[in-house]
């Protein structure tokens, strides 16, 4: 019987060996997990601050971006009212020569009808009536003061032109 309890008492010890060793095996599996579960949390810890970290690079690129942007916008707009500013300053030149153009062609056909007039044969050429004659004589220059259109007008004198006589 000794021998039998001896046996039973090193099954017992064997199976509180075995049993010991299972609590060991299950506590080191459980380390492992508990391990892998801090690593992975850590990692995870990492991998957020990363994107945190790529997340504000990325905002403060934009946030350039707007910065650089307003600045091109700023001096666009500075060039457009340059622009605008320097075209409204040629259309109102380009109005001034166009009535300069319309006043000077009107010029040149009073004077190129002039000239007409002037150089017309005498067959063409109407009398002009002045206060003591009619001239139809085919002189018609300058030399000839008769010929002349403005003649046509009274003389006015006023009376004080004679007190000093």
């Amino acid at each position: 019987m000794a021998s039998s309890s001896g046996n039973s008492n090193s099954t017992s010890s064997s199976q509180l060996q075995n049993s010991g060793s299972e609590e060991e095996l299950h506590l080191h599996q459980m380390n492992m997990m508990d391990q892998r579960k801090r690593k992975r949390k850590e990692s995870n810890r990492e991998s957020a601050r990363r994107s945190r970290m790529r997340k504000q690079q990325h905002l403060d690129d934009l946030m350039a971006q707007v910065t650089q942007l307003s600045q091109d916008n700023n001096q666009i707009l500075t060039s457009i009212n340059f622009t605008t500013h320097h075209y409204m300053n040629l259309q109102a030149q380009n109005s001034v020569l166009r009535a300069q153009v319309t006043e000077l062609s009107q010029r040149l056909d009073s004077l190129n009808q002039i000239l007409s007039y002037l150089n017309a044969p005498s067959s063409n050429v109407l009398a002009y009536e002045t206060d003591q004659c009619f001239e139809t004589s085919g002189d018609h220059s300058f030399n000839n003061p008769f010929n002349l259109p403005y003649l046509n007008q009274a003389i006015m004198a006023s009376p004080d032109i004679f007190q000093y006589y």
